[in-house]
């Protein structure tokens, strides 16, 4: 959903800089003396197209994590004893955990891999210490 908002406002902002690209180029061809009014028209393509280029590499960065993978290395939380199975709660919503080490209940655990709809956890240091 992020995307698409993002994405839709790009094109608003592309139309807009298009837009007030074209009212300068009028602007620097009927008002500006000629030189001037050539140097305005470079620099104003010039920039929304640096622009354009740098917001583009920009955005697409980070590859965007979608789906099953986004629950790797999450924080959650045993609703009761992991031996080897059990359930865990993650954001909400309650899934099967197997672990391979004993876990129990109301323990903090780390997401460690994804296997179907259950989860293969382990116990997380940081969060048992309190920190």
């Amino acid at each position: 959903m992020q995307e698409l908002r993002r994405a839709r406002g790009a094109s608003r902002s592309t139309l807009r800089d298009v837009v007030l690209t074209a009212i300068a180029i009028v602007l620097a061809i009927f008002v500006l003396p000629q030189p001037w009014g050539i140097m305005a028209i470079g620099l104003g393509v010039g920039t929304d197209l640096s622009e354009t280029v740098f917001f583009w590499r920009w955005s697409r960065r980070r590859k965007a994590r979608v789906g099953i993978e986004t629950l790797v290395g999450r924080a959650a939380v045993a609703v009761s004893r992991v031996d080897p199975g059990g359930r865990v709660k993650l954001d909400g919503e309650l899934w099967g955990a197997r672990s391979e080490t004993t876990i129990e209940t109301g323990a903090a655990v780390v997401v460690r891999d994804v296997e179907g709809l259950t989860l293969v956890v382990e116990p997380d240091p940081e969060r048992a210490r309190g920190a």
